[in-house]
């Protein structure tokens, strides 16, 4: 589990749950279930910090706070 804080609601519009990670820009998964949005959520960033090193771009420190909507 990653360290950054994501926030997870419900999202009537898309019958899912959606899992955002405020500090990594457009970094978002989304899940039938809070634990699926979950899992989804850390294979995303994982991704999103991978291709952030590939560009050579900066990878902003985690706040280190899990929220829940």
């Amino acid at each position: 589990m990653t360290k950054y804080e994501i926030i997870l609601y419900w999202s009537e519009e898309d019958q899912a749950f959606i899992a955002e990670v405020p500090e990594l820009a457009g970094c978002a998964a989304d899940g039938p279930t809070r634990a699926e949005a979950l899992a989804n959520i850390e294979v995303v960033i994982a991704e999103w910090i991978e291709t952030a090193i590939e560009l050579g771009r900066p990878i902003p420190e985690p706040k280190g706070r899990l929220l829940f909507a």
